[in-house]
């Protein structure tokens, strides 16, 4: 059936970004925004899109949730053997893209992707519900299966003999920034876009056309 996407639109009303409105550390903006989209009616606030390239230069991305934030960077957590795992390997520059369509914002990081310590891992991975660690323990993640049944099959054999420990090809990965763009949604596509690059010792800020 055909649809007229080309009619769609939407105005965006519901807020403003000034350059004397940010924080001069884009991380502890990034953690406001966040704490604003907790707040909200925003559904799944810490997800982000995480975009990777591979050997062969194609881009992938998929959604992914953010698990810690702080100066060291952003935190989240895979198998090491998936797609992105892979691609991580042989190219560690990695962007995240945040977006809160309820707040009309959205965030975009780009930077070097790094695993974090197997002690890191460990402890994130004994946080999680016995059900999720067992999903992550029989998931070849990335890799074709013959079918439900067959995922469904694994968790009832490994409840049997799990012994709560965290798999190796199982952790974290953390994003150390070097590029960080603000998106506020405005009237008319004359959107915000406020921007922090390197600038020893600290950030340069600056606005983008929109």
């Amino acid at each position: 059936m055909e649809k007229s996407f080309h009619s769609i639109r939407k105005q965006y009303e519901k807020g403003a970004l000034l350059e004397n409105q940010v924080d001069i550390n884009p991380l502890i903006q990034l953690n406001l925004w966040l704490s604003e989209a907790m707040a909200s009616e925003c559904q799944e606030p810490t997800a982000m899109v995480l975009s990777t390239t591979g050997t062969d230069l194609k881009p992938s991305s998929r959604v992914v949730l953010m698990k810690g934030l702080d100066e060291t960077g952003i935190l989240f957590f895979t198998n090491y053997e998936s797609r992105k795992g892979q691609q991580l390997q042989v190219n560690p520059q990695s962007s995240i893209l945040f977006f809160w369509a309820a707040l009309e914002r959205q965030v975009r990081i780009e930077g070097t992707v790094r695993k974090v310590s197997a002690e890191e891992s460990d402890a994130y991975f004994a946080s999680r519900p016995e059900s999720s660690r067992i999903s992550a323990i029989i998931s070849p993640q990335s890799r074709e299966i013959p079918n439900r049944l067959w995922l469904e099959a694994a968790v009832e054999t490994h409840k049997c003999v799990y012994s709560g420990s965290r798999p190796g090809n199982w952790g974290g990965y953390r994003l150390r920034p070097e590029y960080f763009e603000f998106w506020q949604g405005r009237e008319d596509r004359l959107h915000d876009r406020i921007v922090y690059q390197p600038n020893e010792p600290g950030w340069r800020i600056s606005r983008l056309a929109p």
